[in-house]
């Protein structure tokens, strides 16, 4: 029987995209039914396969996305599929390099995160299409992977930075994406934009939940712990505003980020 580890290294490996989603969704399946075991015998790739196209920029080299235009809608439906693709690899990783440190029930989460995430880049990928373009028609930011560099030595860092940090933030912007998009009327875009919106509330608590699991059977604080992994991993800033009620119905509560908190 193939381990959920060499299943999660195989979905990393891959660089073509339509090839990483249809592993990715095939893994979930598969584990669901059993057909994986509970080992952990291969190591995580340092770096997963990517497409030749986009190209991938430093974040200070890429071309500012403008807003209201066709090209502006474009930039922005194809920057969140490259986040998308990038969150593939981010669940599959976490699974298969931290799951031998925690209940099964972790993997179910990461794997479901990571078959979510997968979807997500399939309808975002389908829109772009629509509109007359594809992912890897523009460049893309290439510091989306650093965080899982940064923490690959520690579950607890990459759940205060990925799921805490990087998709909370997603929280606090993604219902004002969706209203300029109903506003512009493009319901097929912010019909996506929901659904990833709603996806995103259960993968902030999946980590936060494992986080503070993690933390009762180290006998740590939570918050104060979760704010010096932050300060230590996070090359960005915590900012308002925050959708406080979404954050909190994902188990993230205000004595986590508002310490940290730039106004």
């Amino acid at each position: 029987m193939t381990s959920i580890a060499q299943a999660c290294r195989a979905v990393l490996e891959l660089a073509d995209p339509r090839a990483k989603v249809k592993a990715a969704r095939a893994t979930a399946r598969a584990w669901k039914r059993g057909a994986l075991a509970f080992e952990f015998d291969v190591v995580m790739p340092d770096r997963p396969g990517r497409p030749e196209r986009p190209e991938l920029l430093p974040p200070n080299r890429m071309p500012k996305r403008g807003r209201g235009s066709e090209h502006g809608r474009i930039a922005l439906l194809h920057a969140l599929a490259h986040i998308e693709f990038v969150a593939i690899d981010l669940a599959f990783d976490a699974a298969g390099r931290f799951g031998g440190e925690f209940p099964r029930g972790f993997i179910d989460d990461w794997i479901g995160v990571g078959a979510d995430e997968a979807m997500h880049f399939a309808l975002l990928e389908r829109r772009l299409r629509q509109l007359g373009s594809h992912y890897g028609a523009l460049p893309a930011h290439d510091g989306l992977w650093d965080s899982a560099t940064d923490t690959a030595h520690d579950a607890l860092a990459r759940l205060a930075v990925v799921p805490m940090v990087l998709e909370a933030r997603g929280l606090d912007v993604t219902p004002a994406t969706v209203e300029r998009a109903r506003i512009a009327g493009d319901e097929p875009t912010a019909r996506i934009l929901h659904r990833i919106y709603t996806d995103e509330i259960r993968h902030v608590f999946a980590g936060t939940k494992w986080f503070q699991a993690r933390c009762k059977t180290d006998r740590i604080i939570p918050a104060p712990h979760w704010q010096a992994l932050v300060r230590l991993h996070f090359r960005g800033s915590i900012k308002p505003p925050f959708n406080d009620s979404a954050r909190a119905h994902a188990g993230l509560t205000r004595d986590y980020y508002l310490p940290l908190a730039e106004s």
